[in-house]
């Protein structure tokens, strides 16, 4: 497995048509990492929109709800090991190979339902946590290898811009979750299960999402290459002209797992980020996992709440694009202020939310809101870590504050404690906890204000030759 994903060889750099090589070669790189990350939200998260048909049919919601956690728990864990994985892995057979697995375990789903049933349920539950795990774990091989690919295809001075409109491909492939799980039932339902239309939710949450990013993986591997000089070009810095404080030479060369993780885990300003990204995540998936439930607990319509759901992440969009313009432009490549001003808006489209409850307007409006200004926040948590970590070693720092978002901030917190509480204290207290989390992750954003510096202090690779 190392050697067939082992990094393509340096070639001899080009000399001719340079400029024009790399921004073709840039914009296709960038298009694959685009879409095959977009595919990975197709599978990742279906679990939550098929919560209602799982609870029609006798499931639990709080044994549902230890499901749902899984993938958060797998997804952590994941996105930081195989991290120092992907750090020294070729990009463009990493990502693909991730998409596909988790394409297979969703597709498997259907299976603890189908054919186990709620007659076994205990059974039935332990399979889909096992498979809802592989699914967390096999997406945790997307985003280290864009990260990887961001770093190495381009600079801190555009890292920012590029970044956001990246970040993007968590919405588009998110928003298509809602819309696929509710036509995928109508479109193919009947085709698997004839008049059984108890189990028409399983064709739209898992199988068709799991057959459409099996498409995507074979895309992503035709457009992704896995960094500059494996095409036969010069490194984005000597290129750009512009370097981050981490930059050498020596970063461009692959490091042992042990030095990695020791880079990493030695950097303070990692782990502010990294538990900041922890409450972040616990409002981001706490708001959108528990929508559908909230929704139709309301006597709103399934339909309804898959658009809802589109909704969310689709409004993420602009939002993120808003945000990462606002740091790079309005406050000079600082993130921490961006953040915390957008975490405080979150915390007031929350309180509105929670207020109108019975008003479906109201509560699209909320949702796209929260999504509008949350997605701001995990995309400039990201930057940091790439910009704080040397090159060889940037897929790994990101996984250290995935690692927290997920495992701390969206299985624990926002599966099973939203969980727990929504069934035993009621609504108010699971918005009152969503309240709490954003002022939490405001407090610690702020204590890298200062260290923000970094930011600037390295000059330009053509300014020191």
């Amino acid at each position: 497995m190392g050697r067939l994903l082992a990094p393509p060889a340096f070639k001899p750099e080009i000399t001719e048509n340079v400029d024009e090589r790399y921004k073709k070669l840039r914009l296709q790189v960038f298009l694959g990492i685009f879409i095959g990350y977009a595919g990975f939200y197709i599978v990742r998260k279906n679990f939550s929109m098929a919560i209602p048909g799982l609870e029609a049919l006798g499931f639990h919601t709080e044994e549902l709800a230890i499901v749902l956690s899984m993938n958060a728990i797998a997804y952590g864990f994941s996105k930081f090991l195989m991290a120092s994985i992907s750090d020294r892995s070729d990009a463009r057979k990493f990502l693909p190979l991730g998409l596909v697995m988790a394409a297979i375990s969703m597709a498997f789903m259907i299976v603890p339902v189908q054919w186990i049933g709620i007659g076994h349920e205990k059974i039935a539950v332990a399979v889909m946590a096992v498979l809802n795990f592989l699914v967390g774990w096999f997406n945790g091989m997307g985003w280290p290898p864009c990260g990887r690919v961001m770093t190495h295809w381009f600079s801190i001075k555009e890292r920012g811009t590029w970044m956001s409109i990246w970040n993007c491909a968590h919405n588009v492939g998110g928003a298509l979750v809602g819309p696929m799980a509710t036509y995928g039932a109508i479109w193919f339902g009947s085709w698997f299960y004839g008049a059984q239309t108890e189990y028409y939710f399983l064709a739209g949450s898992f199988l068709f999402p799991a057959a459409t990013a099996i498409l995507v993986a074979i895309i992503a591997y035709c457009l992704i290459r896995d960094t500059p000089q494996s095409c036969g070009l010069p490194s984005i810095e000597k290129w750009s002209g512009h370097a981050s404080k981490t930059y050498s030479e020596d970063s461009e060369n692959v490091i042992s797992v042990k030095q990695i993780f020791k880079t990493v885990l030695s950097n303070k300003l990692l782990w502010y980020i990294a538990f900041a990204n922890a409450f972040v995540y616990m409002v981001r998936y706490g708001c959108l996992d528990w929508a559908p439930k909230i929704l139709t607990d309301k006597g709103i319509d399934l339909q309804s709440t898959g658009w809802a759901y589109f909704a969310y992440e689709f409004a993420a969009i602009p939002g993120t694009l808003f945000c990462g313009w606002l740091s790079d432009k309005a406050f000079h490549g600082k993130r921490a202020m961006p953040m915390m001003l957008f975490m405080a808006l979150v915390g007031v489209a929350i309180f509105i939310y929670w207020q109108n409850l019975d008003n479906l307007s109201v509560i699209i409006g909320c949702l796209i809101a929260i999504g509008f200004f949350i997605y701001g926040p995990v995309m400039l948590i990201g930057v940091q870590a790439l910009d704080l970590a040397p090159k060889n070693a940037a897929g790994t720092a990101a996984g250290l504050t995935g690692f927290m978002g997920y495992v701390l901030g969206t299985a624990i917190l926002a599966n099973i404690l939203i969980g727990f509480v929504m069934n035993r204290a009621g609504l108010n207290w699971v918005f009152i906890l969503f309240l709490g989390a954003c002022a939490i992750a405001i407090l610690l954003m702020a204590l890298t204000l200062r260290a923000e510096k970094y930011l600037s202090e390295k000059p330009s690779v053509k300014e020191s030759d």
